[in-house]
């Protein structure tokens, strides 16, 4: 049965002003299964009217109160993971017992985290800085945020925006993808029986509804996870009204493996990590540099396990990961495959995987010049580049020659070599012997054109309050 979704505003579900729709198609196997609003303006002041008013009261609420709610919200997620499951299933295909485990239950648990934050936020302690004159800092919610989630992990990035917002004291008006919002709205259904009316609101639309959310008069900050060419937009737009932009862009991740690894299983966790989701992350693995003197053997070994890596089937418990996204996102990768330039080698994969859907075989490419786009662009699917490196400082050379400074990985059995590529590495985050796993509590953020601003961490929800200073005269 095909669905019609609707806007979720001020506490309910309501039919958008907006006439056009957009097709939600399954991505394993082409069929539609939802039409979704294109909402317009008239849709987005509504949301921001709804937020703006709720923002009034909300910004009272204790932070005691607002983690009760943050927890019953988390406990809600947890009993309808069945639901959010194959709401989100419909919409990327992605393994189902994999959204069970990566984003509902890792969702519900960062939400927690959240939950505790709220209680903890403060500024620096009182005192006399200035002769007769008492001084403390407030540190308070922004106001309304504006939001923009992507398609890669829907549920799990729609937790990243709301929970440090409402965790600081802010209100929301979010914006799922526009491929990918049932189990936003979902998320939002389920907040609707916790928090106070208008604190969560979810438009759907295309880019344009967006940059109508970024160009709002309301919001105090705006925050997108997506492409490097939508967060310059959102920045641009943010720019424009002086609101402030938090920014999750793309990755170009190296992994570096010294001759010292452990060869075998360092190969097989590095093309696990990469072919995650179909590669759909941007902090996958995508360039994997090897020191020269095992290079092959890591290529043998790599290859070898990623024959096991199977994609393709219907029964998605068959996949290690599902399709890509949409039809237009499998073009593009297939295109990038198939005009590489003539000294690269397809090692495995580099091909449709399947008879339906839009899944890509698992792909290895060596050969591949530093200069190459294959190298310096973001593909975002499941292929990668495997480079040689002779000395460790070319190494950090090739791992930080490219626009985007994300995550990064080292595998090493020397602690002096892991600790010197740690420091040297230009990443937001740089693993050691592992790569792609998060926790609550540690910073996910990059630098240069991956973006600014925190994901999870005290840092995160800091990112989302600002800060007051109050100074009282002691003798007035």
């Amino acid at each position: 049965m095909v669905q019609t979704l609707q806007n979720f505003i001020n506490g309910t579900f309501v039919t958008p002003a907006g006439t056009g729709t957009l097709d939600i198609v399954n991505p394993t196997n082409g069929d539609v299964v939802a039409h979704a609003p294109i909402s317009v303006q008239q849709d987005v002041d509504a949301a921001m009217a709804a937020a703006k008013e709720a923002f009034k009261s909300w910004k009272h609420v204790t932070p005691g109160q607002r983690q009760l709610m943050l927890l019953k919200l988390a406990d809600a997620i947890e009993a309808n993971s069945g639901e959010l499951v194959e709401a989100q299933h419909r919409n990327t295909g992605q393994v189902r017992s994999l959204i069970a485990s990566e984003e509902i239950a890792a969702g519900a648990d960062q939400l927690r985290f959240f939950a505790g934050a709220a209680r903890i936020l403060e500024g620096k302690s009182a005192g006399e800085y200035f002769e007769g004159h008492t001084s403390y800092v407030r540190r308070e919610p922004i106001g309304v945020v504006a939001q923009v989630a992507p398609w890669n992990y829907p549920f799990l990035m729609a937790i990243w925006k709301i929970g440090p917002a409402l965790a600081a004291g802010n209100t929301v008006v979010l914006k799922p993808s526009d491929t990918t919002p049932e189990s936003t709205l979902v998320l939002a259904r389920l907040a609707g029986d916790i928090l106070p009316a208008g604190v969560l609101n979810v438009v759907l639309g295309t880019g344009k509804t967006g940059a109508m959310m970024v160009d709002h008069k309301v919001p105090g900050l705006v925050s997108i996870t997506g492409s490097v060419r939508a967060g310059i937009a959102v920045a641009s737009g943010a720019a424009k009204g002086l609101k402030r932009a938090h920014l999750e862009l793309g990755g170009k991740a190296p992994a570096i493996v010294f001759k010292d690894a452990d060869i075998k299983k360092s190969a097989a966790a590095i093309a696990e990590f990469a072919f995650f989701n179909a590669g759909q992350d941007c902090t996958a693995i995508t360039r994997v540099l090897v020191e020269e003197s095992v290079h092959d053997d890591v290529v043998a070994a790599m290859v070898e396990h990623t024959r096991t890596l199977r994609t393709g089937s219907q029964n998605d418990e068959d996949n290690y990961f599902g399709p890509l996204n949409n039809v237009n996102h499998f073009n593009q990768v297939t295109s990038v495959v198939e005009s590489l330039p003539p000294h690269c080698r397809i090692e495995t994969g580099g091909h449709r995987a399947g008879e339906k859907g839009f899944f890509f075989e698992p792909t290895i490419i060596t050969g591949a010049k530093q200069s190459d786009s294959i190298v310096q662009q973001e593909t975002f699917g499941p292929v990668i580049t495997v480079q040689k490196f002779s000395t460790e400082q070319e190494a950090v050379e090739l791992a930080n020659d490219v626009d985007y400074a994300l995550a990064s990985s080292v595998w090493t059995s020397n602690h002096g070599t892991a600790m010197r590529l740690s420091r040297d590495l230009d990443f937001g985050a740089v693993w050691i012997n592992t790569h792609i796993l998060l926790t609550a509590e540690m910073p996910h953020g990059g630098f240069k054109q991956s973006g600014y601003g925190k994901d999870l961490s005290m840092y995160g929800v800091e990112d989302y309050t600002r800060i007051k200073h109050v100074m009282s005269a002691l003798d007035a």
